[in-house]
């Protein structure tokens, strides 16, 4: 199969953490190329986590080279074959990953021997990249540590994105990372192919487009920024329904010619195929990208959360500027994922 051809902007980003169901079945992400009208440019695979043992890197809550993940493995080859490149996630809710490489934390000798495994697992698996999910303090010394060794070991194509929370762009201190986002784009920002900005769990909002203009009033490029959204109300507050995306997603992409895209958190469950069909979220998602108002009515998603056993109520607004006086943003709450013989969460 040649490759696809996908245009470069905006991108499109699925994570993928849960990838088995509560009876252990692999759940296959090789819809994405089976199904027409989707353009998914980016998967990123979640969530790596550096354990307190350098030599126990854990994929959720198993090394992973074990064999629950053989068919995963072999069906993300498929993808980059076809053209999208794969990243996988380091860190997220479950903290200690980056306080074990943080230069407050490790000298040379401590990060070299928690760095290595995660360096060989890159190796091994031939990624396209990793994606920082840095929710815990971090020193901004520490971050572009491990930026410089990524960037050294695995050259100028490799991938290094970022994930903070979207208020942490307008104000240093609506963060979940410790360091400045600002301060490491002056420093990093050539390094750092774009932020996976989290517009949800009252961190931020996308049901309407002004929190996105102000992120680009503050002077961040539009290129640079992807929206983060939850695929389903059960994933994390801040859910927007679609037909606020409908309004919303075409007129960024009409206003920023370099509009960065979007990402949805997560795969497995995303409406409105829910888990029967969670590549319908990608359909939906590219043809609104494309400059198509295609969007699935809200009858529609209403009936696969009800069969589903789910419910929704209406967004949450949230003031992304209040200048600090308003009540304090809740930390996104951690969230299950189906893995047989473990409960971390992330």
């Amino acid at each position: 199969m040649p490759p696809l051809s996908h245009p470069p902007l905006p991108r499109l980003i699925t994570y993928y953490q849960t990838h088995h169901t509560p009876s252990g079945t692999p759940i296959s992400v090789l819809p994405l190329l089976q199904n027409p009208g989707i353009s998914v440019t980016h998967l990123i695979l979640a969530a790596i986590h550096i354990n307190e043992e350098p030599s126990n890197l854990t994929l959720n809550d198993h090394p992973p080279s074990h064999p629950r993940f053989t068919a995963l493995w072999a069906e993300l080859r498929i993808l980059q074959a076809s053209g999208i490149k794969v990243l996988c996630m380091l860190g997220g809710a479950a903290k200690g990953s980056f306080a074990r490489l943080d230069t407050m934390m490790a000298d040379e000798p401590t990060f070299e021997r928690y760095y290595a495994p995660l360096a060989e697992l890159i190796r091994t698996h031939g990624l396209d990249g990793i994606d920082l999910d840095v929710e815990e303090p971090m020193s901004l010394a520490g971050i572009i540590r491990l930026i410089d060794r990524l960037r050294a070991d695995f050259g100028p194509d490799f991938l290094i994105t970022l994930a903070p929370v979207a208020a942490a762009l307008l104000n240093c201190e609506h963060n979940l990372s410790g360091f400045d986002y600002e301060a490491l784009e002056v420093m990093r920002g050539r390094e750092i192919a774009w932020y996976n900005a989290q517009f949800y769990c009252g961190w931020g909002d996308c049901s309407n487009p002004a929190m996105y203009e102000m992120i680009l009033i503050k002077g961040w490029q539009p290129e640079k920024i992807v929206v983060g959204l939850v695929t389903n109300p059960k994933n994390g507050s801040g859910w927007v329904p679609w037909n606020m995306l409908g309004t919303v997603l075409p007129v960024l992409v009409g206003r920023h010619p370099r509009f960065g895209g979007v990402m949805g958190w997560e795969y497995f469950n995303s409406l409105p195929g829910g888990e029967g069909k969670p590549w319908e979220w990608s359909q939906v998602m590219t043809a609104l990208l494309r400059g198509r108002r295609t969007a699935p009515s809200i009858e529609e998603i209403e009936g696969v959360l009800k069969a589903e056993g789910g419910r929704h109520g209406a967004p949450e607004e949230v003031d992304a500027d209040d200048g600090g006086e308003g009540d304090a943003a809740p930390v996104p709450r951690e969230f299950d994922y189906h893995s047989v013989g473990g409960s971390e969460e992330d």
